[in-house]
């Protein structure tokens, strides 16, 4: 009877640990997820801006937060920044390229627990054609039931990178205006 019972106990445990394992496909249909950018302009002044069109998915365990997978692929020429004419400025070949590299692409594979409670995620971020390492410093912002019968979990990340890094070699708006600031607001709901 006791064997029974430990075996009972221990498959419900197997059970309930591989059940917070989940797929989550992010919600930017619905605004529920944004990725928001700023870069400065002449050193004066911040250009904020937003890509309107991206999707993405993400694979969380709780317990075992260092096996989370992340993909997010954006639409580059859907940047926005307030203002048509810079937006398309942006689009063209002397920034974006948007016409030969319609796609930015970011594969997550490693999530690190800091001792802030904080995590950063490492992968590739492929934008303009160039591929490099990127950390991304990422906060939990919270998961559970939502009121629809669904499960969500959210999370916010920031990162930073150098535009020369990706192939813009474009000075003639300062030295303040080579980094690129990137937050990525991201509420997935549980597949």
């Amino acid at each position: 009877m006791k064997k029974v019972f430990w075996s009972g106990l221990l498959a419900g445990f197997f059970l309930c640990s591989s059940a917070y394992a989940a797929d989550y496909v992010i919600d930017s249909e619905k605004a529920h997820a944004s990725i928001s950018f700023k870069i400065q302009h002449l050193g004066y002044s911040w250009i904020k801006g937003r890509f309107n069109t991206f999707t993405g998915n993400f694979s969380y365990d709780p317990q075992q937060p260092q096996n989370a997978k992340v993909e997010v692929n954006i639409d580059v020429a859907s940047i926005d920044t307030n203002y048509e004419k810079r937006d398309q400025h942006l689009r063209s070949s002397d920034f974006l390229n948007t016409n030969s590299f319609p796609q930015a692409h970011f594969v997550g594979e490693s999530l690190q627990l800091q001792d802030d409670g904080t995590y950063l995620l490492h992968g590739e971020f492929s934008l303009h054609g160039v591929t490099n390492p990127l950390t991304i410093k990422v906060d939990k912002v919270g998961e559970g039931n939502d009121p629809w019968g669904g499960y969500r979990a959210g999370f916010e990340g920031e990162t930073e990178f150098t535009i020369a890094d990706y192939g813009m070699n474009v000075t003639r708006l300062g030295p303040g205006s080579q980094q690129v600031y990137l937050t990525l607001s991201i509420e997935g709901i549980r597949q």
